[in-house]
């Protein structure tokens, strides 16, 4: 009577030898026979068939090096976890509303002009000419109405040497797309007088203010591209500057704004007059006593009409880990109403531009070193924690014998 062992051999030969008939029979798409995938396949028939259960028994372990690279893979889910859980809690231990503004440098000062050089463009899109570059400025990009902006083109050679600019034409008009009705063209006069946003006559340097409300753009609510046309060392290009202009003013600022401590930590607390109830975005900066740059704030909730109230925090953990010099300034305040399923997307508010509140020098004792334990944060760290608790389990089922991965977490971390 033949013995199990024998009887697993013959079923290995057995199942070898089905699997190389099949592939060498089977044709290939090309119409050619599959000798060379049947040969290849045969070893991983036999393997399967030797680390398949026998009657009665266990399965035989794999071959070494693919119980090794089992291992390998384990190991790495048990890392990849464990790091994407401490990643997560070490990032979130602020909440979003109150963050180092070192993590938002396009934030820091909102309301500079916006200043670029480039090669001068040809119309038509006809190429560029790296031997004239165009140095362009435009004061804002976000406009409410009444607000200004001013634009500026200055045209130099590679060294920095400046060539005479004539301007041909200068149009704004509002953008609009499919069957929108045409909007009104305004034309600007680019001067280099000295006057006006020009701030030296003679110097090659041209500017023009662009005032929507003081023209037939009064009511266009949306992206206005103003082009500009001229003539540089003997060749003519073009420059395009943007802005989103809103008409509507949703809400305005009423009252002066105040500071008080609240929970363990700064809270800058700002009157609004709300005429368009819905979600209002606000932000707000917030320097050290040194000017120097320290936390953005944000405001994301909504706001009913009639008096409203909007509530910059700055979180006390923040404060306690960075201790900023005291006191500290609010500053360049900005706001929109957040519109749905439309373009634009937004309405603004009228911006606070400079120092909103000079703040008082308070105590670090006056602030909570509390984590943010907000319900999404709590959430999130439950579902990793689960993720890391699986793979350690995989792995311990696996082998026992291997030694967990050291959590990557800093120590004193909640888990």
């Amino acid at each position: 009577m033949p013995t199990k062992r024998s009887t697993l051999a013959w079923a290995a030969a057995g199942i070898a030898a089905a699997a190389v008939l099949a592939l060498a029979l089977w044709p290939a798409s090309g119409g050619e026979t599959t000798a060379a995938g049947a040969a290849a396949a045969a070893p991983q028939a036999a393997q399967a068939a030797a680390t398949a259960p026998g009657p009665g028994g266990p399965a035989i372990p794999p071959p070494a090096g693919e119980r090794q690279e089992r291992l390998r893979l384990l190991t790495e889910q048990v890392r990849h976890a464990d790091h994407t859980w401490c990643s997560y809690a070490a990032s979130t231990v602020y909440p979003l509303a109150s963050r180092p503004i070192a993590e938002h440098p396009d934030q820091v000062h909102p309301n500079r002009p916006v200043v670029e050089t480039n090669p001068m463009r040809f119309e038509g899109g006809r190429g560029t000419d790296p031997k004239v570059l165009v140095q362009t400025s435009q004061s804002r990009v976000f406009m409410v109405a009444g607000e200004a902006a001013a634009f500026s083109l200055r045209a130099i050679d590679p060294q920095g040497a400046a060539l005479p600019v004539v301007i041909t034409s200068a149009v704004a008009r509002g953008v609009t797309f499919g069957a929108s009705r045409p909007a009104a063209q305004v034309t600007l006069q680019f001067a280099d007088d000295g006057l006006g946003a020009d701030p030296a006559a003679g110097d090659s340097h041209f500017a023009a203010v662009l005032a929507p409300a003081q023209t037939g753009l009064a009511q266009f609510n949306g992206t206005i591209r103003t082009e500009v046309r001229y003539s540089a060392a003997g060749r003519t290009g073009v420059v395009l500057f943007d802005v989103i202009y809103s008409p509507e003013v949703p809400a305005t600022w009423a009252g002066a704004p105040r500071e008080i401590i609240e929970d363990g930590s700064l809270v800058y607390v700002l009157k609004a007059d709300v005429r368009q109830a819905g979600r209002y975005i606000v932000s707000g900066r917030v320097d050290d006593a040194n000017g120097k740059p320290f936390a953005l704030a944000t405001f994301n909730d909504v706001l009913r009409a009639g008096p409203g109230e909007v509530r910059l925090t700055v979180f006390g953990k923040l404060l306690h880990d960075k201790a900023p010099a005291m006191p500290l300034v609010l500053r360049d305040v900005e706001g929109y109403l957040l519109k749905e399923d439309t373009d634009p997307d937004r309405a603004l508010m009228p911006r606070l531009e400079g120092r909103v509140v000079a703040g008082k020098p308070h105590a670090p004792k006056s602030f909570s070193d509390a984590e943010w334990n907000g319900e999404e944060r709590t959430r999130h760290l439950a579902e990793f924690a689960k993720d890391v608790a699986l793979a350690r389990k995989a792995l311990a089922d696996f082998d026992p014998s291997v030694p967990q991965p050291p959590s990557q977490c800093a120590p004193g971390a909640v888990k």
